[in-house]
């Protein structure tokens, strides 16, 4: 074992060892060989080299160093395409603090019965109001940031459960198809995060009607790992066990307080007052939207030519125009 692996329980060695085929003994030059693609990518400004940092790519795609690097390049490129978005990227950031005290995204402390952590969203406490969509994608990115430091997280992954009680005919309109592929942009095309599963539970028509739109933007890989449960909390227990879910869930667990993520990143500043209008950040969004056309690429207890080339973030073929993207996906005419 390298000092690379010492945050690793003898289980997680080993899982890593089966699973992801990592070898301690050629771990430095898997490092390497990775690295050593970086200058096949001059258009691309990689801040950050490090092994530690290398290794969570690797990880991420299986010690398969062509992979790696094509994720380790788009990471670095999505950031580069929507610099508006990556600016002020800290939990203090008034639109992320708002989304984060809303519990975008929770945490549970509880761990699956695979060392997987799980992210839970409750889609209806979305204030459209006080912060805007990329507030809770930016505030879900940032989470992930602090957490895949934990090396566990990185060989053992996440699950992710979107429980959309309550989410509002109004509220999914407000969605466009530009929002929605940045976020699979930068969660399933640009981080090195292993997500073991995806749950939808309560979902309405109309939420299927938006998965329908973003079905072809989602890897095959991505869609099996995608469950629909609807009201059926019976089908999430036997994946996720009941005794380390909230109630909102249909869980053991006490309601899950909202603020618990929130108060681990923030710190003294959780109940500090901050002035923020998402009206201010419109500009911001409507620019993010433009770039990705153009580059084809309740407070504390509210319930719940080279190796890899240049433009690897695309869109299919069949591509909308930028006045179709910015339009809603369902329509209150």
């Amino acid at each position: 074992m390298t000092h690379l692996q010492a945050g690793l329980s003898p289980e997680t060695l080993e899982k890593a060892k089966v699973e992801l085929k990592e070898n301690p003994e050629t771990l430095h030059q898997d490092i390497q060989e990775v690295r050593d693609m970086i200058i096949t990518r001059p258009d691309i400004g990689f801040l950050r080299t490090d092994d530690a940092f290398i290794l969570r790519f690797l990880r991420a795609r299986k010690f398969n160093h062509f992979e790696a690097f094509r994720l380790l390049a788009q990471y670095f490129e999505y950031r580069q395409q929507n610099l508006d978005m990556f600016k002020n990227l800290k939990a203090t950031d008034p639109g992320i603090k708002q989304a984060l005290k809303d519990g975008f995204p929770g945490v549970l402390s509880n761990l699956d019965r695979y060392g997987r952590k799980i992210l839970v969203l409750f889609a209806a406490n979305w204030d459209q109001s006080r912060y805007t969509f990329v507030d809770i994608l930016r505030a879900i990115l940032l989470s992930l940031e602090s957490m895949i430091e934990d090396p566990e997280l990185q060989v053992n992954g996440f699950i992710l459960i979107i429980d959309w009680s309550n989410f509002t005919f109004k509220q999914a309109s407000k969605l466009t198809p530009s929002m929605l592929r940045l976020a699979i942009e930068g969660l399933q095309d640009s981080y090195p995060a292993r997500f073991g599963g995806i749950h939808f539970v309560n979902q309405p028509w109309y939420i299927h009607a938006l998965y329908t739109v973003i079905r072809p933007f989602l890897k095959d890989k991505t869609r099996k790992r995608i469950f629909m449960h609807g009201n059926n909390l019976n089908s999430l227990h036997l994946l996720i066990h009941p005794e380390i879910l909230p109630s909102e869930l249909g869980g053991m667990m006490p309601p899950y307080d909202m603020g618990t993520w929130a108060r681990a990143l923030l710190d003294h500043a959780y109940d500090e007052e901050t002035d923020y209008c998402p009206e201010s950040y419109t500009l911001s969004v409507q620019d993010l939207e433009r770039d990705l056309d153009k580059n084809l690429s309740p407070k504390t207890m509210k319930r719940s030519q080279s190796v890899v080339e240049p433009g690897v973030l695309k869109r299919p073929d069949k591509v909308k125009s930028e006045e179709d993207n910015m339009q809603p996906l369902l329509s209150l005419d």
